[in-house]
């Protein structure tokens, strides 16, 4: 059951309700407000030659089920709901704020927390600031920080914000959180699917989406859009992908998201083999990106800076074949992704530059060189695992086609294997 409710799985929570409870669908049907038919449809065994049954996967839909089953919300990968918080409020006594200290040192969160109780009211303007600056934090960490961290400190922003939002605030600070929320499933969605876990990633940027519709914040719908075009890139879905640039670029025109969709869109053509249309959206990209200032933090995941640009055109110019260009850009995306002391400080971008170096080399005849620039790219700490595959296999692909008989190109294709083996990662959504 505890498995079933991870994984959102609300068909066989049903099922095992009914066989081990003895809780009738009928009932269930009353307890979520589902029809009693569409419940038994959803719990059938998916062994009885029917094929597979329904998923929930929509999110106000899943905390319907979630809220009328009264499964507590740490079981399913989400913040404690609004009944539990009521139930422990008679049970429990307001903390010290110093305790926040003692208890093992005060994170971003926690300074938010002490800032709201110093003043005894519900939010006030010094939290939101705070909680602010975390989340600015988070997103400038993005580059090269370890995932599973900006996992647990983007989850525990998410669960904080949302626990503000159940108390009480004024409607500007009540749109000012779901702001911050917006951000955070942004943030968390970026990282679930650099982790590989894509069917989550997809409902933190559908919550995002939400939210930036409700608080009719244009730049957030406009980044939910940017991450499903990146989805769709990752995932060779063309026509998805050009729909969703689309989608962004009406939902904002003034924010540097724009410049990552028509970078996107240049990508996605490379990889349908139109040349014409890669410049153009190119040229487009860089006229956008050329009208902005120059940000104080270009680390920032969610602000594109000029020296982002390199990344975006060598990736379309490996892809159209130009290696010269390719190779060039991708020495240049490595050199600005190396501080002064070495130390890479986007260690994703440099990875997919020292492929597309690899790819250039196998297609120059100089295997070795190609297979040493893609083993470094695949032993990175820090991967994006759709965008590094994704690449990786165009090298593997180049390295089969031209040197099938080497060991050390079959050694390559197992290393590329391997990773995709360990991809998926079965772990609570949110």
């Amino acid at each position: 059951m505890r498995s079933a409710i991870a994984n959102h799985d609300f068909g066989e929570v049903f099922r095992l309700a009914k066989i081990h409870g003895n809780v009738s669908y009928a009932k269930i049907s009353e307890a979520v407000g589902y029809k009693r038919e569409h419940i038994g449809k959803m719990a059938r065994p998916e062994t009885d030659g029917m094929g597979v049954r329904p998923r929930i996967t929509q999110f106000h839909k899943i905390l319907e089920v979630v809220d009328g089953l009264r499964i507590p919300g740490h079981l399913a990968g989400l913040s404690p709901r609004p009944w539990e918080l009521e139930q422990s409020a008679k049970t429990t006594q307001p903390e010290d704020p110093s305790t926040l200290i003692a208890q093992g040192g005060a994170g971003i969160w926690d300074i938010a927390e002490m800032l709201r109780r110093t003043e005894m009211s519900s939010i006030n303007s010094a939290a939101l600031e705070s909680i602010e600056e975390g989340i600015n934090q988070l997103a400038r960490a993005y580059p090269y920080a370890n995932a599973d961290y900006l996992h647990e400190r983007t989850r525990n922003g998410l669960h904080y914000v949302t626990k503000q939002l159940e108390g009480r605030v004024t409607l500007r600070q009540h749109r000012e959180l779901l702001v911050d929320a917006g951000w955070l499933f942004l943030l968390n969605a970026c990282v679930q699917y650099d982790r590989g876990q894509r069917e989550a990633a997809n409902l933190s940027k559908a919550a995002a989406l939400r939210i930036g519709e409700e608080a009719g914040h244009g730049e957030i719908k406009a980044w939910a859009w940017e991450i499903e075009a990146w989805f769709a890139l990752t995932q060779s879905r063309w026509q998805d992908m050009l729909n969703a640039v689309e989608a962004g670029h009406m939902a904002d025109q003034t924010h540097s998201v724009g410049v990552q969709l028509y970078a996107h869109k240049a990508r996605a053509a490379a990889r349908m083999g139109d040349a014409r249309l890669v410049r153009d959206s190119l040229d487009a990209g860089r006229a956008r990106l050329d009208r902005l200032p120059r940000p104080d933090h270009p680390e920032h995941h969610f602000i594109i800076d000029p020296d982002k640009w390199d990344f975006y055109e060598m990736d379309a110019y490996r892809l159209l074949g130009d290696d010269e260009r390719a190779a060039s850009h991708a020495r240049s995306v490595i050199r600005i992704s190396t501080g002064p002391d070495g130390t890479e400080i986007s260690p994703m971008r440099a990875a997919e530059a020292r492929l597309t170096l690899g790819v250039a080399a196998a297609r120059m005849g100089e295997i070795e060189e190609a297979i040493g620039m893609g083993t470094t790219a695949l032993e990175a700490d820090r991967k994006s695992l759709p965008s590094l595959l994704l690449v990786a296999d165009e090298l593997d692909k180049e390295l089969r086609a031209r040197y099938p008989r080497e060991a050390a190109t079959r050694d390559f294709h197992e290393q590329v294997m391997t990773i995709k083996r360990g991809a998926v990662r079965p772990e609570l959504p949110f």
